[in-house]
């Protein structure tokens, strides 16, 4: 049992309170998972730039600067508690190769133009403080509370997966044949940094997005490709998407204003947002993609 939330907004009427709305709901989701918490927020950047959502554990930021500076061109670095974000003009192929040749016991979380990633062990509402979330703004973003069932409770076990430019997916449920798709999807380039099931799905749809099919369409051939129960809740750059499989037994609920959509495993998730109690509440249908902006 995990806790999924999402909110993309379809006006700039509450952009600069993204981060409120987005940590009030993972704090609510508290109960359905006490293990790990991360989130994911989408922000309109300049072009020419890419940012890289980096875990340095417990090397030292100024350590960290003082090296990635020598290493990549003109870069921004902000530090979040044990997480930076690198900004610089290098491409992912550059950055990626020397964060895994240069450095040790760091991990990349996420990267691309616009999408940043934070996620640790421990209480959801303790990892939304640490992280500062409340002072975030962006577009839309997505969120998971965990309670470990198919890995380790490490970060890189923790949700939200990034395996591809401005993608990410949280999960809620369980995958039967993740193991049989993850080596076929390591035979295809793919490169994963966990024994997580919700990783596989992950790569699954960046793979499917590398090859120009629409998230839609991936998701549609995922009800095929991937087994089990589960609730995905997938990001990109422009927009999400929802999808629930066939049985539908992982629960999720949507409400649709004129100013957002959100979605989460539970009501009280979305209690306090804005003109919630006049929004359009339904439970997204057994296989049927739900997808915004995209």
């Amino acid at each position: 049992m995990c806790g999924i939330v999402g909110v993309y907004l379809k006006t700039k009427k509450f952009e600069k309170d993204l981060g409120k709305i987005l940590s009030g709901m993972l704090n609510n989701m508290e109960s359905r998972g006490p293990d790990s918490a991360g989130f994911a927020v989408y922000k309109t950047e300049n072009e020419k730039n890419y940012k890289y959502s980096i875990c340095i554990n417990k090397l030292n930021f100024d350590d960290f600067k003082n090296e990635i500076i020598k290493k990549v061109k003109k870069p921004t670095i902000s530090q979040f508690s044990d997480h930076v974000i690198l900004i610089t003009s290098d491409e992912p192929e550059k950055v990626i190769k020397v964060i895994n040749s240069e450095f040790t016991d760091i991990s990349l979380v996420g990267y691309g133009r616009s999408i940043e990633i934070f996620k640790q062990v421990g209480n959801p509402k303790d990892v939304v403080k640490k992280f500062k979330l409340e002072t975030f703004s962006g577009s839309h973003g997505i969120g998971h509370t965990r309670m470990a069932t198919e890995s380790a409770i490490t970060t890189d076990g923790s949700h939200p997966y990034s395996t591809g430019e401005d993608e990410c997916l949280v999960h809620n449920g369980s995958l039967s044949n993740h193991n049989n798709l993850r080596r076929e999807l390591k035979k295809q380039g793919n490169i994963f940094n966990s024994e997580n099931d919700t990783e596989v799905a992950a790569g699954y749809v960046s793979n499917s997005l590398s090859n120009n099919k629409s998230l839609k369409d991936t998701l549609i051939s995922g009800l095929k490709d991937l087994d089990g129960f589960y609730t995905f809740i997938t990001g990109t750059r422009k927009g999400f998407a929802v999808v629930r499989d066939e049985i539908a037994c992982k629960p999720a609920v949507i409400a649709e204003t004129d100013d957002y959509v959100s979605i989460a495993s539970e009501f009280q998730a979305m209690a306090h947002l804005p003109s919630v109690n006049s929004a359009k509440i339904f439970e997204p249908e057994p296989g049927i993609v739900y997808s915004w902006g995209n």
